[in-house]
């Protein structure tokens, strides 16, 4: 049986089945495997992982422990009464703004790619490519949020360091105008969002896109990267001190555990902080040659409890309200069996979305597309709920097809 045990409890002879952390985070070549020695259990502290998934089929057990459904159940529970009720604001319609969105994407990722080929190179980065940028990041947010950001949530392999960038800028500008943050500290938080991972142009190919775990030295590699990136941007005339500290401090953890300064709490700065929800949230939900990425819900789930240690808590049930438990773009399978996209959050109740069905999984055969409000009753457009998130995958369906479906 999978149960959810804290760290403090571990035992050599157990086997973890899951380390509870985000990749970037643990030490281990592995993220399942039977513990042998102590000095594997010291290194689970030390790396700040303060709970852990056992396996007590293939090793010790904790008894009084809870299962890991019975765990994730009753962080769920928590999870909606967070984020079920949050206001939405929208000024355009998710149809009207895709195709806008659409170059917004194309733009932001191409420019990207430049600077990193640039800093790769020595090149100063030219601040004034990049203002541009963030400034229709941030108009498309404003004019409807869901556009944007559903689009991102498709990444191939290729283009994830890329896009990775586009989306942390993306997600932390909704973060910050869903928090009310100053549109001169938003505009520069969206430059750092952009810029953050500006170090990994120094990290060689082979350790960026290795499609499996990290050695000791690769990692060493890669955790240099937001001091890289900070010293590139230092160069830069006219680079504010957000970017800078977003860049630097966005893998720093509040109990101490991150990188580079083991900063703690009260000595990382709000914006850093925020950055790092989003930078955590969006590589846990995108697929990469080394893990599948998790659903919206279960990575909120991941960010909420990882909140305890890691994360400011607020920040992370603020975070949590912006971007629901169902963005667009989230596929989801309803009472009736039939397979929808998230088109448009309802204005209150974020269980409750509007979502285009274009599959029935019982017939298993595409159906036409229609538009339900799952906020509505039977007869009134709705008339069904969603039972979960569905992976594309599983059906071999591209759910971005019905996405703007009226």
């Amino acid at each position: 049986m999978l149960k959810k045990v804290d760290s403090s409890q571990l035992k050599v002879g157990m086997y973890i089945h899951d380390l509870s952390c985000d990749w970037m985070t643990h030490p281990f070549v592995r993220n399942r495997f039977l513990i042998t020695t102590h000095d594997e259990i010291r290194k689970i502290l030390n790396a700040g992982i303060h709970d852990v998934v056992i396996d007590s089929a293939k090793g010790l057990d904790v008894q009084d422990a809870p299962s890991l459904a019975e765990a994730q159940a009753a962080t769920e529970r928590e999870i909606v009464e967070i984020v079920a009720k949050a206001p939405v604001q929208t000024r355009v319609s998710l149809g009207e703004e895709m195709q806008r969105a659409v170059q917004i994407r194309h733009q932001a990722s191409t420019l990207v790619r430049s600077v990193m080929q640039d800093a790769r190179l020595g090149k100063a980065i030219e601040l004034d490519q990049v203002q541009p940028v963030v400034q229709n990041i941030t108009e498309s947010i404003l004019r409807n949020p869901g556009a944007l950001v559903g689009l991102l949530r498709i990444k191939n392999k290729d283009d994830y360091t890329f896009l990775h960038s586009v989306s942390v800028c993306t997600l932390l500008v909704a973060f910050c105008r869903s928090r009310n943050i100053a549109a001169d500290v938003t505009h520069q938080a969206g430059l750092g969002g952009l810029l953050h991972d500006t170090g990994k142009a120094l990290v060689p190919d082979a350790i960026l896109n290795k499609p499996g775990p990290l050695t000791d030295e690769e990692f060493a590699i890669i955790k240099k990267h937001p001091e890289d990136g900070y010293k590139i941007l230092k160069q830069t005339p006219e680079i504010g001190p957000i970017p800078l500290d977003i860049t630097l401090h966005h893998h720093e953890r509040r109990d101490g555990s991150g990188y580079p300064g083991k900063q703690a709490e009260g000595e990382i700065s709000e914006l850093a902080q925020m950055a790092a929800i989003v930078d955590v949230y969006d590589a846990i939900t995108a697929d990469r040659c080394y893990h599948k990425g998790m659903s919206a819900a279960a990575a909120l789930r991941k960010i909420y409890e990882w909140s305890k240690f890691h994360f400011n808590p607020g920040y992370a049930q603020e975070f949590m309200r912006c971007v629901g438990i169902y963005p667009v773009g989230t596929m989801v399978l309803l009472e009736s069996g039939r397979l929808g996209v998230v088109v448009e959050p309802h204005e209150t109740n974020l269980l409750a979305p509007k979502v285009n069905v274009f599959f029935h999984t019982k017939k298993n055969v595409y159906i036409k597309p229609e538009t339900v409000d799952l906020s509505r009753g039977l007869g009134f457009g709705g008339g069904d709920k969603i039972v979960g998130h569905e992976s594309p995958a599983k059906w071999n369906v591209d759910p971005m097809r019905f996405l703007s479906v009226a």
